[in-house]
């Protein structure tokens, strides 16, 4: 069974046997009888109550396959998903309405056992009797120590989930070593890292691929897709080559120390170890459905509350400076893809004729009087929204540069990349935080904290400390 087709059945199975569980609560505490008056409020919120089940098996990742593998992994979401359904459906049944206040009490406290027997049995007996084509999982583990080995035999042993220890790297190496090689006799190329010499060809019954600091090679070579390091505080440069490495996409865990602990939540338990994922490509598709909802309706409304204002800045720039009041200019977008950002003109006309492509500077001099008006308060902004409802765009996310800049940064920045795996935005947290001139380095810092944290909260706290600094014009150019 793949992977898709298991969590399409998991919710089909789930929905029929929440609805069963009740049912079987009714007979329970009315004596094989269904009294109308008290299964007549179950009916009405049937379709609700099945919805807010699925939705907290959702939350609680028992349709995420590597995160419901185990008896104690399913016992904890189930018991958590079901609960929760519960208390909701006890909520909405004695404060809803008069139609639903008939729902017995001790009903739904029947229920909530039966819930808990029913969603629990039938996935345990599935670990047992049955098999999903899990998404493969080829780990290389970072360490050579009686800790790594210890963790790849637990790997090893989730074979039947897809996981395979493609092998071990040495972690106490060097970049650049000139010692000589396993496998050809000589010295090693220069700058090749290399294990140390007296590191065995294979430890534990896994092979020792090569060294920590030669990661990225090993990691193409083998195909893997997940990293995990061992040692993450003796290996921090490591840990950042890989996350942001351009050309590859691996998952990379650590398996922390007390302090990461303190500061951060554990992603995952392999046997008995904790791991804590450091790589977040992706957020969830619910997530990503409501901002572009939100995007769409928000940026319509104020596309339309902002007309007005577009149309004496239109007037201002044209007396000032004549036609054209706006202009175009190419960007590039998510998966790096170029396309056309909207502006008012803010600038003398050909601005960058003789220059060529530069940033503004303090006090620039091809900014118009209305154009520094107009920047000072971002009203050459109000265009994009046209971008975000023709989904270029977002309200929040990393700023698109040109095409130009891109290609320099790419070149200068490390990791850059990283930062095309969103929709850009008109605002995002560089620009509140780190103001117009921070480095690119500190601002791809600033959207790599965003883009793997984000939220709608996180959202709305940005545009409000953007509408602040428009209406105080801190920080233009």
């Amino acid at each position: 069974m793949s992977r898709n087709r298991f969590i399409a059945l998991s919710i089909v199975i789930d929905a029929a046997l929440v609805n069963v569980g009740f049912v079987l609560a009714f007979l329970v505490r009315f004596g094989g009888q269904l009294p109308a008056f008290n299964f007549d409020a179950y009916l009405i919120l049937a379709p609700l109550l099945t919805l807010l089940y699925i939705a907290g098996a959702w939350t609680y990742g028992l349709y995420n396959p590597e995160r419901a593998d185990t008896a104690w992994a399913v016992a904890r979401g189930v018991v958590a998903a079901v609960t929760v359904g519960t208390l909701l459906t006890a909520a909405i049944a004695f404060f809803g309405s008069t139609l639903t206040a008939s729902f017995a009490r001790s009903t739904i406290l029947l229920a909530w056992v039966l819930d808990l027997v029913l969603l629990m049995g039938w996935r345990l007996a599935f670990l047992h009797l049955a098999r999903v084509s899990w998404p493969e999982q080829r780990v290389i583990i970072v360490g050579t120590d009686p800790a790594s080995v210890d963790l790849a035999q637990k790997v090893a042993a989730r074979g039947r989930w897809g996981w395979t220890v493609t092998g071990l790297l040495d972690a106490n190496t060097v970049p650049g070593r000139d010692t000589p090689g396993r496998d050809t006799p000589g010295r090693d190329a220069p700058g090749r890292d290399t294990p140390s010499r007296d590191t065995p060809s294979s430890i534990g019954g896994f092979p020792v691929l090569g060294a920590a600091h030669d990661v990225a090679r090993v990691v193409g070579e083998h195909q893997a897709n997940r990293v995990i390091i061992v040692s993450p505080i003796a290996l921090r440069e490591l840990v950042e080559s890989l996350v942001l490495a351009d050309g590859t996409k691996v998952r990379v865990d650590v398996v922390p120390e007390l302090y990461e602990i303190f500061i951060g939540t554990v992603d995952a338990i392999v046997g008995d170890v904790p791991l804590m994922e450091i790589t977040h490509t992706t957020v969830p598709r619910y997530y990503a459905a409501a901002k572009r909802a939100i995007d769409v309706l928000f940026a319509t409304i104020a596309l339309v509350v902002t007309s007005p204002l577009l149309l004496v800045a239109a007037v201002a720039i044209a007396i000032g400076d004549g036609f054209p009041v706006s202009y175009s200019q190419e960007r590039v977008g998510r998966a790096m893809k170029p396309f056309r950002i909207h502006k008012l003109r803010t600038m003398v006309k050909d601005a960058e004729e003789m220059s060529g492509p530069v940033l503004a500077q303090e006090n620039d001099p091809r900014i118009t009087r209305a154009g520094g008006f107009l920047r000072k308060f971002r009203l050459d902004e109000i265009p994009q929204l046209a971008n975000i409802i023709k989904g270029e765009m977002s309200f929040v996310g990393p700023r698109p540069e040109r095409p130009y800049f891109v290609g320099r940064h790419l070149a200068e920045t490390p990791g850059y990349r990283e930062r095309f795996n969103v929709r850009p935005g008109v605002t995002g947290l560089a620009q509140v935080s780190g103001g117009y001139a921070t480095t690119p380095e500190r601002k791809l810092k600033y959207d790599l904290i965003y883009m793997y944290h984000q939220t709608l909260a996180m959202d709305a706290q940005i545009v409000a400390e953007t509408l602040r600094v428009v209406l105080t014009g801190r920080g233009a150019r």
